[in-house]
């Protein structure tokens, strides 16, 4: 990374939201090096070959399978991209990481699920928190496949309460190893792994402590059978019982009492990439739906020509090319908030923690929306199909249960919404970013005279990022006067949290959908991205008529006389269009598009 590129400005996480961003500034799947076009291309065949086409023995609990396919990356150094080359990784970018996340977990939400667990929570764990002779010892063999981690957090009673698991680590009069025993539910790879991350708490201490103990069924650690899922039926999922396994005090891992850390920042990793391994599955459910559509004749038509299968289609590509959108950038922001700390002086581990950590408002706002979009576009998928949706001899059943689990995976949809504007909320509160000052000013604003100009918007997008800039006064309002009134009780209050988290989340969605086509379209031509300039703006409509419904949802719930009606009126202000789209017409452009191409292919 060039000087240039580590001194200029980057926002910091939240401050999308005050500052303004350039479409030049962010980073997009067009932007990809040709190493990691090569990467992405590697990767693709891999699935294609592997798990694509076999993708019914998944749907048969065949964990052997999983396993196999699993020691096949391996060999491929797919499970290998993020771990530093003196670990026997390859030692690449967020960016690069991302990518392969992405584009692997497309197939088969069993193996997408073996893979995250196995890279991310049950590897990362050690190379970024690990002493140097744990890294040495344990991490090529996970690096290579030879090995396969596992995480162990959850308990009967230690759901979204990461913090209140029961399982003890007591140790031994000698001092040379800790017991641990208790019970650790929803494991996934626990039926082939070798090495479990484990948290326990070591006498009264407030906060669980994190170990790294080896899979030995003569040492105290038994399994339940595996569970009886809704989807992802080939990811080895058990209960793990420790009933007093001995491990060696050099495998606590970190400091004594740091384990909720380790297990939080590991999460906020998991987000982000659980949002990236999202993507693929919708290019894969929009593809196979358009196919069926281009086929199935009905009244003497394909189907794909009805107004109403194009309404899905379309949304189905919107949503996919918005969550690339948005991932992408963050993805990038990240890695240049790495670069920077590097710059500095911070070891790769601690650059790698306080990059993400940077960013975890982004992380939360990307783990909800994407994964309530691959729920809607496998949804639209299976409807496309009609009663052969419904059948388990088409992929579509089975892609619209293995998404169901990702807005419950790493923190479920609701507590990430309340996370993303609680976490803001705090950062304001520290300085990190200047909420107070905007929101003053949108005060302010709301008690003058509204302007009667008529704004230029003949450049391309003018309009929409006008609309985007107002759609941020509608959260700094709404959280704005709710900070105001509640203060630090503002948490109690989890539905109007929720409904200030659906604005943020739109404000993010929608600009990094916009500033994508923007940038594409002044390097490729506004021609080449026609397609693209219309889902940006049938994104931003939909985003917009979600600002105003949850808008309206919290005002009401908090304001009262004056107040509200000055709010109500503020909220029609700031989403009103000068020039309302043709909504139908945009619809039509898109699935047109996508249909002609007999698939997705904005990637």
């Amino acid at each position: 990374m060039s000087t240039e590129t580590i001194q200029k400005e980057i926002l910091r996480g939240g401050q999308f939201l005050v500052k303004e961003t350039l479409c030049e500034e962010v980073f997009t799947l067009e932007d990809l090096s040709e190493e990691q076009q090569m990467m992405r291309e590697s990767t693709k065949e891999f699935v294609d070959r592997e798990l694509w086409a076999h993708w019914e023995r998944f749907e048969k609990k065949d964990y052997a399978f999983t396993a196999e396919c699993m020691r096949k990356a391996g060999e491929l150094g797919l499970l290998s991209v993020a771990v530093p080359e003196a670990y026997g990784g390859m030692g690449m970018g967020f960016v690069s990481t991302m990518l392969v996340c992405d584009y692997i977990s497309g197939a088969t939400g069993s193996f997408s699920t073996a893979f995250g667990a196995h890279t991310g929570i049950g590897t990362m764990p050690i190379t970024l928190y690990g002493t140097e002779e744990q890294k040495l010892k344990y991490v090529p063999k996970l690096a290579s496949g030879e090995w396969f981690g596992a995480y162990c957090l959850t308990e009967p009673g230690a759901g979204s309460d990461a913090n209140s698991g029961k399982t003890k680590a007591v140790l031994s009069d000698d001092g040379t190893h800790y017991s641990i025993s208790g019970q650790k539910m929803w494991i996934s790879n626990a039926g082939f792994c070798n090495l479990f991350i484990v948290f326990a708490r070591i006498e009264d201490d407030k906060n669980i402590t994190g170990f790294i103990v080896e899979n030995d069924p003569n040492n105290g650690i038994t399994l339940g059978d595996e569970e009886k899922k809704l989807g992802i039926h080939s990811s080895s999922t058990r209960q793990v019982f420790f009933s007093e396994t001995k491990v060696p005090v050099e495998n606590m891992l970190s400091e004594r009492g740091n384990g909720f850390k380790i297990a939080m920042n590991a999460l906020n990793v998991g987000r982000i990439k659980l949002a990236a391994a999202c993507l693929d599955a919708q290019r894969r459910v929009t593809t196979e739906a358009v196919t069926y559509a281009n086929e199935r004749v009905q009244f003497k038509t394909p189907i794909v020509n009805f107004g109403a299968i194009k309404a899905k289609i379309a949304t189905m590509a919107m949503n996919t090319y918005a969550g690339e959108s948005a991932c992408y950038r963050a993805a990038k922001n990240i890695e240049d908030r790495i670069a920077i700390r590097e710059a500095e002086g911070n070891t790769h581990q601690e650059a790698e923690l306080k990059g993400v950590e940077e960013y975890a408002i982004e992380c939360s706002i990307l783990k909800v929306a994407v994964s309530d979009d691959c729920q809607v576009t496998a949804d639209e998928g299976i409807q496309i199909f009609g009663g052969m949706g419904f059948s388990a001899d088409t992929p579509m059943e089975s892609a619209w249960r293995d998404s169901r689990i990702a807005r419950i995976y790493e923190g479920t949809n609701e507590i990430n919404r309340m996370l993303a504007v609680g976490m803001l909320v705090k950062k304001a509160m520290k300085g990190h970013v200047d909420l107070l000052g905007p929101a003053t000013a949108v005060g302010e604003e709301l008690m003058g005279i509204p302007s009667f100009d008529t704004p230029d918007f003949s450049e391309l997008f003018a309009e929409e990022k006008d609309l985007v800039s107002r759609l941020k006064k509608v959260f700094l309002m709404v959280a704005g006067s709710a900070v105001q009134k509640f203060g630090p009780d503002l948490e109690k209050h989890q539905q109007l949290m929720m409904a200030a988290s659906d604005i943020l989340i739109e404000i993010y969605m929608a600009e990094s959908t916009i500033l994508r086509t923007e940038k594409n379209a002044k390097r490729f031509g506004e021609e080449a991205q026609e397609t693209q300039i219309a889902i940006s703006r049938l994104y931003l409509y939909e985003a917009t008529e979600t600002v105003i419904r949850k808008g309206k949802e919290a005002i009401v719930s908090f304001a009262e006389g004056d107040e509200q009606r000055m709010m109500l009126m503020g909220l029609k202000r700031f989403t009103k269009y000068t020039n309302n789209p043709n909504v139908v017409a945009l619809r039509n452009q898109i699935a047109d598009k996508v249909a002609a191409d007999n698939g997705y292919t904005f990637d």
